[in-house]
């Protein structure tokens, strides 16, 4: 039910993948200062400022802005005020305290805060919009001669509503969390309006539906949680599957449609949406063989398949898919660095070995 970690607005390899994770924070904390340290040059001395939050919210740094709930660490939602101390929080943050968390006097009442809310809002419909001037001239105003480049000084604005979207999530204030997302699914299928199907606008409203399934997930709402998974399936199935983190994104989805169909009794079509990402994790491995993190997810794709065969009754196609993820996870080998791999493949592996008979109990079955 987690949601991920990885904004899908920045493409990032999965932390496993021959180090990759490392290098791609190396590389974005190496731009993130290139950027802040120097002004680009353009033609005809032109020059833009890197983009900056004027309220201080920024991806590369944690900071807590003058706008933000200090309970989940994001945008005020639902605004709501403490009596007698008037300290503000999201309403869903605050309902569970009886003390206020900033000053800790007693909570006489919670009063909605319409007014700071409006506020709120009309920054995140501005975030990512607002414009400043920048001169090539250090210090001095722009000349006629001099061009001035007006460049947008707030984080990207997809980004910033996931950023906040996940910060809500994680703090259990769901409300939040699926109202950004929202806003977010929005502005991406307006691009979409605008120009068409592109690989990187289906993979962001993808990951973005995604979030949203386990937001309604997490708040009870199953049928809702499977339109959103269906819909992040239908968008990432448009893609090219050379992308591993697409492709992951995409049997994540499947399996999660899988699993509310699993819960909900429908073993058949928990069947076919669990094959399905089988189907998917396979075609990596074939083309990514050497990536323990991709074999590892046809294990457990195996797995599942294989419980919800023998949910059905089919005991020894159960077995040959168990027996096929311990062969697999047996024969995959890791590097003596990969200590978190080797974790969650020794846990699979317990848990796969643990659905099998051990040998004598099979020997004195087939007497």
């Amino acid at each position: 039910m987690n949601m991920t970690p990885v904004c899908p607005f920045v493409k990032a390899a999965r932390p496993d993948d021959n180090n990759a994770s490392k290098k791609s924070g190396e590389n974005s904390m190496k731009h993130q200062v290139e950027s802040e340290s120097k002004v680009k040059k353009e033609p005809n001395d032109s020059a833009s400022a890197s983009p900056k939050c004027p309220f201080g919210y920024d991806s590369q740094s944690f900071k807590i802005g003058p706008l933000s709930c200090t309970v989940c660490q994001a945008l005020l939602f639902d605004t709501s005020k403490c009596v007698p101390c008037s300290h503000v929080f999201c309403k869903s943050c605050i309902s569970r305290f009886k003390d206020c968390p900033l000053c800790g006097a007693d909570i006489v009442k919670i009063e909605p805060d319409a007014n700071l809310q409006g506020v709120v809002d009309r920054f995140i419909e501005g975030h990512a919009r607002i414009k400043r001037s920048v001169s090539s001239d250090k210090g001095e105003e722009a000349t006629e001669s001099k061009q001035v480049i007006y460049e947008d000084v707030s984080l990207e604005r997809g980004s910033f509503l996931v950023q906040q979207a996940m910060r809500a999530f994680r703090a259990q204030n769901l409300e939040s969390a699926k109202s950004r997302l929202n806003l977010c699914a929005e502005d991406i299928r307006d691009q979409l309006e605008q120009v068409g199907n592109t690989s990187e606008l289906c993979s962001q409203l993808g990951a973005v539906l995604g979030m949203l399934g386990d937001c309604c997930r997490a708040m009870g709402d199953a049928s809702s949680a499977v339109s959103y998974f269906e819909e992040s399936v239908q968008f990432l199935s448009k893609l090219p599957k050379e992308d591993m983190e697409i492709t992951h994104t995409l049997s994540v989805s499947l399996n999660k449609i899988g699993d509310l169909k699993y819960y909900d009794g429908d073993l058949q079509a928990a069947r076919s949406y669990y094959f399905k990402s089988l189907d998917v994790r396979r075609g990596v491995v074939n083309q990514n063989s050497k990536v323990p993190s991709q074999v590892l997810d046809v294990a457990v794709s195996l797995a599942k398949v294989a419980d919800v065969d023998r949910n059905l009754g089919e005991e020894k196609l159960a077995s040959d898919g168990f027996q096929e993820a311990i062969d697999l996870l047996e024969s995959l080998t890791l590097k003596s660095e990969a200590s978190g791999l080797e974790q969650r493949r020794q846990s699979v592996l317990d848990f796969l070995r643990g659905q099998l008979p051990d040998k004598q109990e099979q020997a004195e079955a087939t007497v």
